[in-house]
């Protein structure tokens, strides 16, 4: 368990899912010291969603006196250098130690290589993980340049998703379909695959979430409770004991605006500051105050962001004497849908 909690603080899904590259958060350990590592083999062929085991060897020593670091665990850790394939980083298994003591010593285990790996890999670093130990998040390792592998990928595979409603309305439940394929052939795998769909943190750590598995076609639908269409969703394909593939995402919402003139009256050529509102956007998303001209033709007028607090200001400026239709418009923005306020009338006097 401590293990899978080690993993959960310093691998990859939250870098795999959203695409980012891990930042330091603390020095290399002073107490490692790295001689030499090697892999048995220096190119690899992996097909599908198989995991192809290359024997990690690590020979080093931990210097600390500490009771529990007798148990030292140690993990290789490589970095893409070349290639397309979706993974940045790869990880051993927890390597154990295999002779000698922990100050002189030689640890050995297994690197599972998947087919996302697909490209050249070298190794970069070492963790050293006491017996027990539960960092509080992502440990710098202990550089090493060590040897390069490389991974020729095949049928790699390829995650989408279908939400049900496309854009979820506030406060409402939704579901998504999720289809795991072969990107080779475009076709499924034609097995039941098991998954993990998380939301929010579970896609970043190694507990919570929902295993379940897709039908012979890939696919596999998850219910998802109103509360959480603002939160990231996600379906990992685990690994050993890192996730070979996966897809993150944040579900559309619609775009609600709403408008309303700080006067209904004001003589032609005055400036009427108009306020609004639109739920739930980021800050700086564009507002467009717009004026019918003729029969159908609407014009955007002036313009204006929204501010955090979701609030906007534009202004209108009555052309001629009489009653004068405008309305907001809000153009799609992130993941928030364009959107129409309802029209409000100025008359110019």
């Amino acid at each position: 368990m401590w293990a899978k909690r080690v993993m959960a603080a310093l691998l990859t899904a939250p870098w795999l899912l959203l695409g980012l590259v891990p930042t330091a958060q603390a020095a290399p350990d002073p107490n490692l010291t790295v001689t030499n590592v090697t892999l048995s083999g220096t190119s690899v062929a992996v097909s599908g969603l198989n995991l192809v085991p290359l024997t990690a060897t690590v020979t080093g020593g931990y210097t600390s006196s500490e009771p529990g670091d007798v148990d030292m665990t140690l993990y290789v850790v490589l970095e893409r250098t070349g290639g397309t394939g979706p993974l940045r980083y790869m990880f051993s298994t927890d390597l154990k130690r295999i002779s000698g003591t922990t100050q002189n010593g030689v640890w050995q285990g297994p690197l599972n290589v998947p087919s996302t790996a697909n490209g050249t890999f070298k190794v970069t670093g070492v963790y050293a993980i006491p017996f027990g130990y539960v960092p509080p998040g992502p440990l710098d390792p202990t550089p090493f340049a060590g040897p390069t592998v490389t991974v020729a990928g095949y049928h790699l595979p390829k995650i989408t998703a279908s939400v049900t409603p496309k854009a979820v309305p506030f406060g409402s439940p939704y579901s998504i379909r999720w289809a795991v394929i072969d990107s080779a052939t475009g076709k499924p795998y034609g097995t039941r695959i098991p998954v993990l769909l998380g939301v929010d943190n579970e896609c970043a750590e190694y507990v919570g979430g929902v295993v379940a598995r897709t039908d012979t076609n890939g696919l596999v639908t998850r219910s998802y409770q109103a509360g959480w269409a603002d939160a990231l969703n996600c379906l990992r394909l685990s690994g050993k004991p890192f996730d070979i593939s996966g897809l993150g995402l944040f579900v559309a919402r619609p775009g609600i605006v709403s408008a309303v003139p700080s006067k209904t009256s004001a003589p032609v050529g005055t400036i009427v500051p108009v306020n609004g509102s639109v739920l739930g956007p980021p800050t700086g998303c564009l507002v467009v105050l717009q004026r019918l001209y003729g029969a159908t033709q609407w014009r955007g007028v002036s313009s204006g962001s929204v501010r955090q607090s979701g609030r906007f200001t534009v202004t209108a400026q009555p052309a001629y004497r009489g009653l004068i239709p405008y309305r907001v418009y809000f153009p799609t923005c992130s993941r928030y849908q364009a959107g129409l306020s309802k029209v409000f009338y100025i008359r110019g006097t």
